[in-house]
């Protein structure tokens, strides 16, 4: 599959009669003011971008439309369109992160493809796919978008959106609220900006939970995960998809939540049998070794209160469950033990959690005792450990720009391979229950792995070695 570059260009805010700009501020011209600073949870995240990929049947909208769109959305998201810099901080005395809304725009391109897209498909993140949506390297702007259509008339919209910027939640509403620009309809959820008084701490502060170690760690000087480094072939990581249908995750979850008055949900389920089947496939020794899981849970849906946190927030709020145990011991307890393992640590995530989260982060013992963000994947991996990001729940699938909702949709990766171990798990295009996972792992561990993935419960081993 060849992709030709047609055009690339930086597209910002068309504002109506001045009143977009008249709600967000209008830039100043010295650049000076409009500066939005980080909040916590956006420090706390990932600083890399996300990339992912939508694929549609024709007929394919004009790119005029799509452009115009573009336009007029980021008049509302003004953050997109704005630059992360790095401001003074008086108190401190060192830099902090901010966004200034200077409307340097998006980066939108369009491009063509010189095969029909059935020919390629189905869509897999690979580093042909990769050129269906723009490349980070080097970029300035915070949204990038791409745009290209198929002599069939089939047409893809990838993406690159900063994680410093917004949680997967916020970015896909944000997409969404692009389709709904092209379509001229309301945005749904109605945006909610406002990232300064969205996590006051308390007066006095309640850090209940110890957040060193969790989300914040002491600076170390990075060094090679060393003695299992190999320099052959076994060590490239490559991207395992994992399509568990609808009767396969049922299965999951009636051996899981047995005896229970309500039962585990499918992402629970398919999260604890792959936190068992990849590290079976690592091959890891399972004396005196611990492997954690680490999962991303939404501040949203009612978790956070006090203040409630609204779904059309258009930041980060993140944070990550960490349900730990011995290798030999999620080798040999029962499904229903590892999901009970995951959903207990989900569920102290929550409110409290959060609010506590907010006080420390926000207390400035961080700064005073040098330490920095954990969410760094290939550190919180660690070959070890496992990553999943869950977007089973994320309404991807809602993205319309006129002429229909996708019929696939996949995250990607923008380093240069995917992480060994920073999962996604994606709701099944047909929409019938299914799971997709997409995995990525080293080649030495696929062919265990794929041998044990679709088997229920997976089959494990009594020696010493994996």
């Amino acid at each position: 599959m060849k992709i030709t570059v047609h055009s690339s260009k930086s597209v910002k805010p068309a504002y109506i009669s001045g009143a977009a700009a008249a709600a967000t501020g209008t830039p100043a011209d010295d650049g000076s003011s409009n500066l939005i600073p980080l909040t916590v949870f956006d420090e706390a995240n990932h600083d890399e971008y996300v990339p992912g990929i939508f694929a549609f049947h024709p007929p394919a909208p004009p790119v005029a439309a799509l452009e115009a769109g573009l336009a007029k959305m980021l008049a509302e998201y003004r953050h997109w369109a704005g630059r992360l810099v790095v401001t003074a901080d008086a108190a401190s005395g060192s830099g902090k992160r901010a966004i200034v809304l200077n409307d340097s725009g998006a980066r939108f391109v369009e491009a063509s493809a010189d095969v029909a897209l059935g020919d390629v498909a189905p869509l897999e993140p690979t580093l042909e796919t990769l050129s269906l949506h723009p490349s980070c390297e080097g970029a300035d702007e915070l949204m990038l978008v791409q745009v290209t259509r198929f002599p069939c008339g089939s047409f893809t919209v990838g993406y690159n959106m900063h994680h410093s910027v917004a949680d997967g939640y916020a970015t896909c509403t944000t997409l969404l609220a692009w389709g709904q620009a092209v379509r001229g309809v309301p945005y749904v959820p109605v945006p909610v900006h406002d990232r300064a008084s969205m996590f006051v701490p308390r007066d006095p502060p309640l850090v209940e939970f110890e957040h060193r170690g969790a989300e914040f760690k002491p600076r170390v000087e990075k060094k090679a995960f060393d003695d299992d480094q190999h320099d052959d072939d076994d060590d490239e990581v490559v991207m395992q998809t994992v399509h568990f249908s609808r009767d396969f995750v049922s299965r999951l979850k009636s051996e899981a939540s047995a005896g229970k008055r309500r039962p585990y949900s499918a992402a629970q389920c398919v999260v604890a049998h792959l936190w068992r089947c990849v590290t079976l496939a690592r091959g890891l020794e399972m004396d005196e070794v611990v492997t954690k899981l680490h999962i991303a849970v939404n501040g949203r849906y009612g978790r956070m209160r006090d203040p409630p946190m609204p779904d059309g927030y258009t930041g980060n709020a993140v944070l990550w469950a960490r349900p730990a145990t011995m290798v030999r011991s999620l080798m040999h307890m029962p499904l229903h033990r590892t999901v009970e393992l995951v959903s207990k640590a989900v569920a102290g995530v929550d409110s409290c959690y959060f609010r506590s989260f907010v006080d420390f982060a926000s207390s400035g013992a961080a700064e005073r005792e040098g330490l920095v963000r954990t969410a760094v994947s290939s550190e919180l991996v660690g070959r070890i450990n496992i990553e999943v990001d869950i977007v089973m729940g994320i309404p991807f699938y809602d993205l319309d720009f006129g002429t229909g909702k996708p019929f696939h949709f996949m995250p990607t990766y923008s380093t240069p391979q995917p992480v060994e171990g920073a999962t996604f798990l994606v709701a099944a295009p047909e929409g019938d229950g299914g799971v997709v996972a997409y995995v990525p792992l080293y080649r030495r561990a696929v062919e265990v792995f794929r041998s044990c993935c679709y088997s229920l419960p997976p089959p494990l081993v009594a020696d010493a070695r994996l």
